[in-house]
């Protein structure tokens, strides 16, 4: 971990923190992270790809973390953070990257692909796949206390939120995301009252990871997070084609709650994805849960830099 060096770099008026590992003359991969998540979440396969010869880059989004807040983080969007990753690239010099994405980092690697295909080498996504750029509706399917219905709703998940500190609300988070079953309060309950406080936490996740998660929470807040991904859903982007050409792997824990989801696990084992990205493959994970990086790092980074590798 002491390796990872870390610096700010000016994107569109903000500075956007950086962890970096890896020669800058080497293939450039970048990591994209999802919700709670930040880029202490690559940890482990920053040092796998670096030591293999690639050039690992983990930004924290805009308003995540140690990276500055939007002017105006009530009115961040998805476009905020294609652009914040185009002007990365061309900040550090990198014509072309591998992009790997977890949660909704999927959505923003996909995006961008369909966007800049000239810039991006090939795409590995964990816990999502490719999905259509349309407004999601997972929610018109789900009861009421559906986390992401309760998460959309202005003022409700700041208030859930803001009766305990940030370590407890990324510890609950984690506990609730690496189960089985979908996240639904009952009617007169928060989300945060879902986990019981003597509920321990997922045994590959330490008490010294969420001292530091909580600390990079602590610095930035949930409000950015709120808005991307769960206030952003129904964002249009007016992609004519929205068919993916470079190399792609989606790798899937089958423990992962987002098989739950309304006709998830239909799309996924379907393999309806490859619709749009012909030339994805599905790798199943038996015991993987929704954090599958930090979980089972070992499988990952092998599947990781076999990809790497055969695209390089």
């Amino acid at each position: 971990m002491e390796q990872i060096e870390h610096k700010y770099v000016e994107i569109n008026g903000l500075k956007l923190h950086v962890a970096e590992i890896g020669s800058g003359s080497s293939p450039a991969v970048v990591f994209l992270h999802g919700f709670p998540e930040i880029w202490y979440s690559w940890r482990h396969q920053m040092i796998a790809v670096a030591g293999s010869g690639f050039r690992a880059i983990a930004p924290d989004y805009r308003g995540y973390g140690l990276s500055d807040p939007p002017p105006e983080p009530d009115k961040a969007t998805y476009a905020d953070l294609l652009a914040d990753l185009l002007a990365l690239l061309d900040a550090l010099s990198i014509p072309k990257a591998f992009l790997i994405a977890k949660d909704f980092g999927a959505r923003v690697a996909y995006l961008f692909a369909l966007l800049h295909p000239e810039k991006v080498l090939g795409i590995i996504t964990l816990g999502i796949p490719f999905l259509p750029p349309a407004p999601v509706t997972f929610h018109d399917y789900l009861p009421e206390g559906f986390y992401i219905s309760r998460w959309q709703k202005p003022g409700r998940a700041e208030a859930d939120f803001g009766r305990l500190d940030s370590k407890t609300v990324v510890r609950n988070i984690y506990i609730l995301f690496s189960r089985t079953e979908i996240p639904i309060a009952h009617e007169n309950q928060e989300i945060m009252d879902i986990v019981d406080s003597s509920t321990p936490l997922p045994p590959w996740f330490t008490d010294e990871d969420l001292v530091a998660y909580g600390s990079l929470y602590e610095k930035s807040g949930f409000q950015t997070a709120l808005k991307v991904p769960y206030r952003s859903m129904s964002e249009e982007f007016n992609i004519a084609n929205v068919k993916v050409e470079c190399p792609a792997l989606f790798i899937m824990g089958e423990k992962d709650y987002f098989f739950k989801f309304p006709g998830m696990e239909d799309y996924i084992k379907g393999e309806q994805a490859k619709m749009f990205v012909p030339k994805m493959e599905t790798i199943y994970l038996p015991e993987g849960s929704h954090f599958v990086q930090e979980q089972l790092p070992e499988q990952v980074n092998q599947l990781i830099l076999n990809f790497l590798n055969s695209h390089n």
